[in-house]
């Protein structure tokens, strides 16, 4: 960027600069004759040099600023949608794990299912040789009488089978 060209800065400077002073290797530093050329400085000159310095690089300040300020109002905005899309994967892995959970409990349904129709099948069997073995045992017990009863007529008929010794009177 270069100074513009403005007469009051140019009058600036040359008041500034001592006339018939040319600047040598020795006014290279700045602080070297800082005391001596005090005196030669003109206020006014001072004032409208700052002036210009100031209006030269005050409107380029300033558009810096306003692209700063819009960057960082463009990075809040990105910040706050970055926020929302990592709440809406959150949420999105949270309605993963309820799918998970719900296809987990599908399962344990579809498990606890089948073991109700596996007990209602074993309660069926269990009624049905409840049932047999009712049967058999009556069954036995039937037999059981029937061979007593058989036994039972069976000495009987013995018992009137054997010789009986005739009575004597």
């Amino acid at each position: 960027m270069s100074v513009p060209e403005r007469p009051e800065v140019k009058e600036a400077a040359a008041a500034v600069v001592s006339p018939g002073r040319s600047l040598g290797p020795s006014d290279a530093s700045p602080d070297e004759g800082v005391v001596e050329d005090l005196p030669l400085i003109d206020e006014s000159a001072v004032e409208q040099l700052t002036e210009g310095l100031i209006s030269h690089y005050l409107p380029d300040l300033q558009r810096s600023k306003s692209a700063l300020q819009e960057l960082t109002q463009n990075q809040v905005v990105l910040l706050e949608t970055l926020e929302q899309e990592i709440s809406k994967f959150r949420e999105c892995n949270s309605i993963l794990d309820i799918d998970a959970l719900f296809s987990e409990a599908k399962h344990y349904h579809s498990k606890l299912v089948n073991i109700r129709n596996e007990m209602m099948m074993l309660h069926e069997k269990t009624s049905k040789l409840k049932k047999r073995a009712l049967k058999l045992q009556q069954k036995r017990q039937k037999e059981e009488l029937e061979r007593e009863q058989q036994r039972e007529k069976e000495l009987e008929r013995e018992k009137q089978l054997t010789a009986k010794p005739a009575r004597r009177t």
